[in-house]
């Protein structure tokens, strides 16, 4: 049987998490869906969740003027995005996009917060996830922009 427990703990971002912690989570996450186009957040918009992608692609974008919107990074199954959550502002800093008929699980940052804060070893476990996956979106931003600029980055 398909749960929405089983289907977080088989998300990379989340495989191996304490079966307790896992329990956690998923008391924060449900599944969503985005047509083809469709915004998922947009910059300066309150940042209240982040996404674990299940299929299609997103597309971050950031928005320059007289060069409109420029995709930095795209994210696909099994990849997540949407660290504003975790510190003041919370504010999106980029629009994130459907590319594709998208499926995706929203995790709801706002009740995860509480739960870190009530259980700091959950806190603790998840910030080193969120670590993690931060240095990895820098060094693909990084290959993007060299894609982009060439070596003078």
């Amino acid at each position: 049987m398909e749960t929405l427990e089983r289907i977080l703990g088989e998300q990379p971002f989340f495989a191996g998490l304490n079966p307790e912690f896992l329990r956690l989570a998923t008391g924060c996450a449900n599944n969503v869906r985005f047509e083809a186009g469709e915004f998922i957040c947009k910059e300066d918009d309150p940042a209240d969740r982040f996404y674990l992608v299940r299929h299609g692609h997103v597309a971050l974008q950031l928005f320059a003027p007289g060069r409109g919107a420029m995709t930095f990074q795209t994210v696909g199954p099994g990849e997540m995005f949407g660290m504003s959550w975790i510190a003041p502002p919370y504010k999106w800093t980029y629009d994130a996009r459907a590319l594709e008929l998208t499926r995706a699980l929203a995790v709801d940052g706002v009740c995860l917060r509480e739960k870190c804060d009530h259980d700091h070893d959950l806190g603790y476990e998840l910030m080193q996830r969120f670590l993690s996956r931060t240095i990895e979106s820098l060094h693909a931003t990084r290959v993007q922009l060299l894609d982009v600029y060439g070596a003078k980055v």
